[in-house]
């Protein structure tokens, strides 16, 4: 604690120190602008362009000289101020300024006035510039002092606007307006420096994992919704493929029975005639002759009729199969006719009925 008051007295003696001396270079500066630059009076005076000089007679004001020819009383009028018109830029020291968060910055900066009233800035303040140097610190320091640290680097703009109204509301009764006031360099403690660092790092990672985090996301979903879109084409090429396929076989199958019931027919009409079934014994004796050579090749075990050299009879029972099968459905075709002849006859004889059963009424009623 004592360590911490030895300071404190130490920077505000260094600092009460450095402002005497800042007023006395002021002063010594002041003085010597208004001798050295105070014309002498030579009855015809030129007074230049953004420039008023200010005229006493016998010790009291008299008037202000405007730009021109000015003619003035020898020995009773004096040159007593010279005021430049133009902007001024003031450089404001750097002093130190506690934050409302406790935290000490040391700022400087740079003020921008003019002099709109000459009188007022002749008569007003005894130093013009050290008057609004001294007005614009304490307004920083007060206007810094509304503010947390964080506050004082977002709204920069607005810190040097509230300045400089500050200044102007003070600085009317001098004659000079503020036009602007511009922060030029603000410099923190080395410790406050490290942890804002630190901060920085801490929210640039931060930010660097969220970025990190919502790209693996989007990547996950991206491939999720791949793998989901081809699952989708592969299922529907596949049902298609089977589509496709079950068409084919079907065309297939209704090709090979269209011709097969084509080739059964040619047979049937062939069977009809005497040659037809010649040529069919002859087939079918082919036939028997192949699948026995074939099974001959095959397997050793053999089943054969009783007489395998007579192919004449075995031509001649497949024959007989088939004239049975044939009049087997030729009866069946009769059977079917003679039913349907049957339905008929009944059908016809209950109409009969019907329509007697309705003239009997008829006849009774005569």
């Amino acid at each position: 604690m004592l360590r911490t008051f030895v300071t404190t007295a130490g920077r505000l003696s260094q600092q009460h120190h450095q402002s005497l001396l800042l007023r006395n270079g002021r002063q010594l500066i002041q003085q010597s602008r208004t001798k050295a630059s105070t014309p002498m009076n030579t009855i015809v005076m030129f007074v230049p362009q953004q420039e008023a000089w200010i005229v006493e007679r016998m010790g009291r004001f008299h008037r202000i000289m405007e730009p021109g020819l000015n003619i003035l009383v020898p020995f009773i009028d004096k040159i007593k101020y010279v005021q430049s018109l133009k902007e001024i830029a003031i450089d404001v020291p750097k002093q130190s300024a506690i934050t409302s968060d406790n935290v000490t910055l040391s700022i400087d900066g740079v003020l921008y006035l003019r002099i709109i009233d000459p009188y007022r800035a002749s008569y007003g303040v005894e130093d013009p510039e050290f008057a609004i140097t001294q007005l614009a610190q304490t307004t920083m320091r007060s206007e810094l002092g509304k503010m947390s640290l964080d506050k004082v680097f977002r709204e920069r703009e607005s810190l040097n606007v509230s300045i400089v109204d500050s200044i102007n509301k003070a600085s009317e009764a001098w004659g000079i307006a503020c036009l602007r006031y511009e922060i030029r360099d603000i410099r923190l403690p080395t410790r406050v420096h490290e942890a804002m660092q630190m901060q920085v790092e801490a929210e640039r990672r931060k930010r660097a994992a969220i970025l990190e985090s919502e790209g693996s996301r989007e990547a996950e979903i991206n491939i999720a919704e791949g793998k989901r879109k081809s699952r989708i084409l592969a299922s529907e090429a596949e049902r298609q493929e089977q589509i496709n396929k079950a068409s084919g076989e079907a065309a297939a199958m209704l090709a090979v029975a269209d011709a097969r019931a084509r080739g059964l027919q040619i047979v049937a009409k062939s069977l009809q005639d005497l040659d037809g079934k010649n040529a069919a014994s002859l087939t079918l004796a082919e036939q028997y002759i192949d699948a026995f050579r074939n099974l001959a090749k095959t397997n050793n075990t053999l089943i054969l009729p009783s007489n395998p050299g007579d192919v004449t009879a075995l031509v001649t029972q497949a024959l007989s199969v088939y004239q049975t099968v044939a009049n087997a459905n030729v009866g069946n075709v009769k059977n079917l006719r003679s039913g349907n002849d049957m339905l008929d006859n009944s059908i016809g004889e209950l109409k009969c009925k019907e329509d007697r059963n309705v003239k009997l009424p008829k006849m009774d009623v005569e």
